[in-house]
């Protein structure tokens, strides 16, 4: 939009120049707005909560550590078991409380219908907390690899 100019020589020439004041009170208008709204939005409700004074629990629950190796045979806790003594087993530790998790290892040529039958097992005798180990992958870019850890349900 081109501005004339009122000087007393009667040349007319347009002003190239944009009239700032408009746009300052269009600015502080909406600086007013939101001095004014932005308290209300961030009003909070008070609340007197109760106070606890609790310990957490220090005693982990115990993990059953269950091998398979690639002919399936089976190792509680590093020792050799047989898949018919494995029954009696899940059902002694299901009755425990806190209830210990089983970690089943796997050898990587290990028959899944190996594991199905622990799992199996594991679940008619009421074991509810299992988890796969597995080995991390190699690191990458001189990242030190991490341990091995448990994959829980």
């Amino acid at each position: 939009m081109a501005f004339g100019s009122f000087d007393s020589k009667g040349a007319s020439h347009t002003v190239s120049e944009i009239n700032m004041v408009p746009l300052i009170d269009v600015m502080l208008v909406l600086l007013v707005i939101f001095i004014i709204t932005a308290p209300l939005l961030s009003h909070s409700i008070k609340v007197n909560l109760p106070q606890a004074s609790a310990e957490q629990v220090k005693e982990q629950p115990k993990a059953i550590d269950l091998a398979v190796d690639a002919q399936g045979q089976l190792f509680w806790d590093d020792q050799p078991v047989s898949m018919d003594a494995l029954q009696g087993r899940f059902q002694e530790q299901a009755r425990l409380d806190p209830q210990p998790q089983l970690q089943i290892r796997a050898d990587l040529n290990t028959r899944y219908e190996v594991l199905a039958k622990i799992m199996g097992q594991a679940r008619v005798a009421g074991i509810k907390h299992l988890g796969f180990m597995t080995r991390p992958l190699p690191a990458v870019s001189g990242a030190p690899a991490a341990p091995a850890a448990p994959a829980a349900q």
